[in-house]
């Protein structure tokens, strides 16, 4: 496919929020590709790229270009990459499961090996090697130090990520950072935040996290901890978190909690978050009950941030965003009922979905090189 010459996150930054009852337990979904990030999950189509056997990806066709950046955003399950020109185009993309089951140093060498794959595609086919690479991993980082320090999902503890990628990629510069912050990095410069001075994204999926937006930056916190408002106590008697607390705004208000409840409620084992918002737009009176419920945790838990932080604009994101307005209706109310002293802040959907993480290792890659000329 070669589309024509344009900036395909225009139309990101520019697409509708989703339509009302459609939701997904994972992130956000963007609109169908039209040169950005495929909105699929890892496991749900096949993989382009260096070794899928699927053929050329969309933008694989651009001839020879020099001045792209590697981007890696590393999830759970899977891996999602991407090639990325000087204007934030997607020359290239691929999808890898992360062999999690293997274990955590297999895990390591999935990322390594992907990396040094996509290196060669670019070799191949753009004529020359990265001019960077970021990647954006779950769990504790240390952003300074490029060490992934822990990732209960992953196994890892103190793994030397940024070290091990610039040797398998030959010395082409890396930069490491936390996933949720740099899909905030991403929908702050080219997503739903383009232009807000201030903002705070939260993605709504297994658990709660947030990325805090300053001037075209994400605060990483003292210790890289910054934003972690899914562990904000609300409900004094809620359900027990795995982080210790009880009544953590995780464990009522992310894709996952609901999925539990609405299966508990509805009596169907098999049920999801999904299902419950359907139920919601049906008009079933039990969930809107489970629904209403998270809505409550939630803008309590949003109304908290926004006191410490004063953003001027919440971004939602992950999978109970692609409800629409069955989740942004009553969040809103819910929200501004809570507000006394505070200036009510704008709440919009995130734009990029999917995309948000491995775009926003191209800006971190993208920073890095900024970074390395200004020092000179």
């Amino acid at each position: 496919m070669n589309p024509p010459e344009r900036n395909p996150l225009e139309s990101a930054a520019a697409a509708p929020p989703p339509a009302d009852g459609a939701v997904g337990d994972g992130r956000a979904q963007p609109p169908p590709p039209d040169g950005r990030l495929a909105a699929s999950g890892p496991d749900s189509g096949p993989a382009s790229g260096p070794g899928s056997g699927s053929g050329p990806g969309p933008y694989e066709s651009h001839g020879p270009s020099p001045d792209y950046v590697l981007a890696l955003d590393v999830g759970g399950t899977g891996m999602k990459a991407a090639l990325i020109g000087p204007g934030n185009e997607l020359l290239h993309e691929a999808r890898r499961a992360t062999d999690r089951e293997r274990g955590p140093d297999a895990v390591v060498d999935a990322v390594l090996g992907f990396a040094a794959e996509l290196r060669a595609y670019g070799l191949e086919h753009l004529g020359a090697e990265p001019a960077a690479a970021g990647v954006a991993v779950p769990g504790i980082v240390d952003d300074l130090a490029g060490t992934a320090v822990y990732a209960a999902n992953l196994g890892w503890r103190d793994v030397p990520l940024r070290a091990l990628l610039g040797e398998r990629l030959g010395g082409v510069p890396v930069a490491l950072g936390h996933d949720v912050r740099t899909g905030g990095l991403a929908e702050g410069r080219i997503g739903a935040g383009e232009g807000v001075d201030r903002f705070l994204f939260v993605p709504l999926g297994t658990g709660i996290a947030g990325a805090i937006g300053i001037d075209g930056r994400v605060e990483p916190g003292a210790h890289g901890g910054a934003g972690e408002i899914g562990h904000i106590p609300v409900r004094a008697d809620g359900p027990d978190c795995r982080c210790g607390q009880r009544g953590c705004l995780e464990t009522l208000a992310s894709a996952a909690a609901v999925g539990r409840a609405w299966a508990a409620a509805s009596g169907d084992p098999e049920a999801t978050s999904a299902d419950a918002a359907k139920a919601v737009a049906a008009g079933d009176p039990r969930a809107t009950a489970v629904w209403q419920e998270a809505v409550d945790a939630l803008a309590t838990g949003l109304v908290t941030a926004h006191t410490l932080l004063d953003p001027r604009t919440l971004i939602i994101g992950g999978g109970l965003a692609e409800a629409g307005e069955v989740l942004f209706a009553p969040l809103r109310e819910g929200v501004r009922r809570r507000i006394s002293f505070q200036q009510l802040p704008t709440i919009v959907p995130a734009a990029l979905g999917d995309a948000a993480g491995c775009l926003g290792a191209g800006l971190l890659a993208r920073d890095l090189l900024s970074a390395e000329v200004s020092s000179r």
